[in-house]
């Protein structure tokens, strides 16, 4: 399988831009100038498994061209000989292909940070409450299973087991890359314990994935905008209950955003966990607002961050979870629910590479 022509040419011109930057990174004038040779020496690391990766595929399309020319010969024997040739070359341009349209994505610069997850009850009161507790536990699964940490920050628990707020901190590898699709109302549709008639009522909570923020975002925080409270921090059934103001609640005034920490026995720790927290919601309300300008024409909303829509629901009774945004429907809800998210998570990821893909392909 070929590239595309669109495609094609955006490889030679990255191809040429990485010979040029490899003669400039020879230039003396260049060496002795330590901003612009940093900047091109990134440049240079980001284009060099493209352009070494597409100079396999003129290799192999070389080859192809050769071998096709040999199918005219009047013997049998080297037709038929050329032809397994051919359909060897084919797929190894194949995987060429695959290769080069996963490098010509655009890197989210977010996909390798860590991440705050915040899950919310909505609608359904204590069973909406439950099911945070649900979601909180699946995550924590999935989190051990790829081998990252979780830290509970804030929880906000109710009297019979579920919780009107959970907030964690979850950190390893590629985290947010993972995670970033999970933003949304999750709703669950089950008979509640309490419910005597034996109903299926159907509930809702909201996730918010926001990437931790590195110092790579500037956003500047005027001191007076802040309202800043202490309060006794405890645990569910009074457990680990500290006796001094340790907890804080911070409070953007101009965008009404609430952070709430009380993970560290340090009022000072949980103050800087909260700011940072606060931070992380203030750079995705702005990515938010620019996203929806941008997207006001597409279709799609898969990873854009709008957690205003139902993204999943999960069905107890005949243990179905059904993504909607890409029409998966998987009747392994008990694997999920364990932690097993993998198999959503992994056609998500897909599903916004072919999309990504797709507009690369369009020719302006």
């Amino acid at each position: 399988m070929p590239l595309s022509k669109n495609l094609f040419f955006k490889l030679e011109e990255l191809s040429d831009r990485y010979e040029e930057i490899e003669r400039l990174l020879g230039d003396p004038e260049v060496i002795s100038d330590v901003e612009q040779l940093q900047s091109l020496s990134k440049e240079y690391g980001e284009l060099k498994p493209v352009a070494q990766e597409f100079d396999k595929y003129l290799r192999v399309l070389q080859e192809m061209d050769e071998a096709n020319e040999m199918l005219e010969d009047d013997d049998d024997e080297v037709r038929s000989l050329v032809s397994e040739t051919v359909d060897e070359l084919e797929e190894v341009l194949t995987n060429h292909t695959e290769t080069l349209q996963k490098l010509l994505i655009p890197k989210d610069p977010d996909d390798s940070k860590n991440v705050y997850l915040e899950i919310r009850a909505g609608t359904g009161g204590e069973e909406a409450a439950l099911f945070v507790g649900d979601l909180k536990r699946m995550y924590q699964l999935y989190a051990t299973k790829v081998g990252w940490n979780t830290t509970i920050l804030y929880e906000n628990p109710t009297g019979i087991g579920g919780f009107k707020q959970v907030n964690l901190l979850v950190e390893g590898k590629e985290v947010y890359s993972k995670l970033k699709f999970e933003s949304g109302t999750h709703r669950v549709q089950r008979v509640p314990k309490t419910e005597s008639q034996g109903r299926i009522h159907t509930s809702a909570c909201t996730v918010a994935i926001l990437a931790k923020s590195d110092g790579d975002v500037q956003i500047d925080i005027d001191k007076k905008d802040l309202r800043i409270d202490t309060y006794r921090a405890s645990g569910a059934g009074g457990q680990h209950v500290n006796k001094t103001d340790s907890a804080v609640r911070i409070t953007h005034l101009p965008t009404n955003t609430v952070v709430e920490c009380q993970q560290e026995r340090s009022q000072l720790r949980n103050r800087e966990q909260a700011m940072s927290l606060l931070l992380s919601k203030l750079t995705q309300l702005e990515r938010d607002r620019a996203s929806q300008e941008e997207a006001a024409d597409r279709k799609t909303q898969v990873g854009s961050g709008d957690r205003s829509g139902r993204i999943r629901t999960y069905n107890y009774p005949q243990g179905r979870m059904t993504d909607h945004r890409i029409n998966l429907t998987l009747y392994r809800l008990e694997e999920i629910l364990e932690g097993d998210l993998s198999q959503v998570i992994i056609p998500l990821i897909q599903n916004h590479q072919a999309d990504e893909l797709r507009s690369l392909q369009v020719v302006n």
